[in-house]
């Protein structure tokens, strides 16, 4: 997992008055948790961008006014219409305990679903996984290359070692289905066919 550095200042106030103030100078509000005792510390906006807008995890190297901390950024509230970070909160970790976070998929192999015309539809973008720090996988493959057309992969397909993957065995995870051409085909055939039939019926 990669490490990313954001940089931190307490906070005097923590009133909203203050939290408004806050974002309007492009600082976000936010709070360390996990440790021996709470953090308020505000961070530039613009730090978030390669933690928050990708699709990657990252190990956060937090560092307020030079106290570090090894965290994870455990939630985060947007405003609903400008989209604006409001509020980040960080969860301190340590090598020995498990944490929980939503890791990527990546599809390897070709499917022959695919090969024949269907389309790869993704039902799981990222899947919950518990794992102590070290062994938290950066992304987690998913293997097409048996996936039929109308067949789906599930959960319960992965085969894990270090780490739990917490969503259900049963959950899809992708499918390849029909594309809306080859259902158009698939219908206009069938109507043909009920056609034809209802001629020979006619005839006898």
């Amino acid at each position: 997992m990669k490490t990313l550095e954001i940089i931190g200042y307490h906070r005097a106030n923590l009133g909203k008055k203050s939290s408004k103030d806050l974002r309007r100078d492009g600082n976000v509000p936010c709070v360390l948790y996990g440790g021996d005792k709470q953090v308020h510390f505000q961070s530039p906006m613009i730090l978030f961008r390669d933690l928050v807008y990708t699709p990657n995890i990252h190990k956060v190297l937090l560092n307020v006014e030079g106290d570090k901390y090894e965290c994870i950024l455990q939630d985060i509230q947007f405003h609903p219409v400008s989209e604006m970070i409001m509020h980040a909160d960080f969860l301190q970790i340590s090598e020995d305990k498990a944490i929980k976070m939503d890791v990527p998929v990546k599809y390897v192999g070709t499917s022959p679903g695919v090969i024949g015309g269907g389309r790869l539809v993704s039902k799981l973008n990222k899947l919950k996984v518990s794992a102590l720090p070290a062994k938290m996988p950066e992304f987690i493959e998913v293997d097409i290359s048996e996936l039929e057309l109308g067949k789906s992969v599930k959960v319960g397909a992965l085969s894990t070692t270090e780490f739990e993957i917490l969503n259900s065995d049963r959950s899809p995870i992708a499918s390849v289905e029909l594309t809306r051409a080859q259902r158009g085909k698939q219908s206009g055939t069938e109507d043909g066919e009920e056609a034809e039939g209802g001629e020979e019926g006619d005839a006898e």
